[in-house]
């Protein structure tokens, strides 16, 4: 008799994971606001920006969330070892204060001038708190997905993902991590139709 139960016989959403999971958004939002981040940004409350504008990181959604979905996924792949001596809910706050600390350290200055300087994000000021906020459900909808659905599914959405984002946007997660470590001026060009 396997000692585990099947991780799709377990509740992802307990009491205890929407606890710490409401902690770790209190912990973020008030850690951003210590930091100087605005809830909202000048431009107001907008549900969903494209790429490359003003409201890019400051509105709810834009097309950068579809990477925190997959930031998600990753998570879930990333702890799965652990799974032997950690739930499903504890893998998920795991993983929510993993992406909690991308987001505090993604709108560190020196993150900010990192993006501003080598990415195609010359205008990035860094995150609103509510699409910080946002972009950390993102990665829960991710982790979420990977636990429900097979990992041939979550290849699927992975290249579906990463190629709409390189067609429609000319960035996504692959190139936005390449970026950030190894900048490369010829994707940088690209990246603004040069």
């Amino acid at each position: 008799m396997d000692p585990l139960p099947r991780e799709a016989d377990q509740a992802i959403f307990t009491r205890r994971a929407a606890i710490a999971c409401a902690v770790l958004f209190a912990t973020l939002v008030t850690t951003q606001r210590l930091m100087g981040r605005e809830f909202v940004s000048d431009s107001g409350f907008g549900l969903w920006t494209g790429a490359w504008t003003p409201n890019t990181s400051q509105w709810i959604a834009d097309p950068y969330s579809t990477s925190h979905v997959l930031h998600g996924v990753f998570f879930y792949w990333l702890l799965l070892p652990l799974a032997r001596w950690l739930s499903v809910p504890a893998r998920l706050i795991a993983a929510t204060a993993i992406e909690t600390g991308w987001e505090l350290l993604e709108n560190s200055p020196l993150v900010i001038e990192r993006y501003r300087a080598n990415t195609a994000s010359l205008d990035y000021y860094g995150d609103s708190i509510m699409n910080s906020t946002c972009d950390t459900l993102c990665a829960m909808l991710g982790f979420w997905l990977a636990w429900r659905f097979g990992w041939k599914w979550m290849i699927a959405l992975i290249v579906a993902i990463e190629l709409a984002m390189l067609y429609f946007v000319r960035d996504n997660l692959t190139l936005n991590i390449l970026m950030l470590l190894w900048p490369s001026e010829t994707i940088k060009a690209w990246q603004t139709g040069g």
